[in-house]
């Protein structure tokens, strides 16, 4: 009698798109949290509470977000980028100088949550034709956040 017991199989299979997918979505996000920061910082005029309120919880999901895509990463058995100069030139994010208007504020921030969005939507796409159903399932929570922060945020701008 065999007591060998075959265990089931949870890897996915290593695939580097999604790996740099996952590491851009990182760089974006980082990215996007520090404008979004500054934002929050700098922000200035007689909507200041209520941005000022909605931009630190926009930074601070992002940061939590940060984490959640970095260690799906190492779940992957691959490692994350890091550093303020890579993530910079990975992101590839134009940056808004301060001090400026609350409207340009968020208008600059809606461009860049519409980038982080471009680029998790082609991570969710890879991670779909490879079965990497996690990753699918992340870059789908995320931009349904990125989804509700931009209708928010462009309904801010409407007249």
């Amino acid at each position: 009698m065999s007591t060998t017991t075959s265990k089931p199989t949870t890897a996915v299979k290593k695939d580097t798109r999604i790996i740099d997918g996952l590491n851009l979505v990182v760089a974006d996000s980082y990215a996007l949290m520090a404008l979004t920061h500054l934002a929050h910082w700098n922000v200035e005029g007689p909507d200041f509470f209520p941005l000022h309120k909605a931009f630190q919880e926009q930074y601070e999901n992002l940061f939590e977000a940060v984490d959640e895509v970095a260690e799906r990463v190492r779940a992957l058995d691959s490692y994350v980028i890091g550093g303020l100069g890579t993530f910079a030139k990975v992101a590839q994010m134009e940056e808004f100088k301060s001090p400026m208007p609350q409207k340009d504020y968020v208008a600059a921030l809606i461009v860049a949550h519409e980038k982080v969005m471009d680029d998790a939507t082609r991570t969710r796409d890879l991670a779909g034709e490879s079965s990497d159903l996690q990753t699918q399932d992340l870059m789908i929570k995320r931009l349904q956040w990125h989804q509700k922060t931009l209708w928010m945020l462009n309904s801010y701008l409407k007249p």
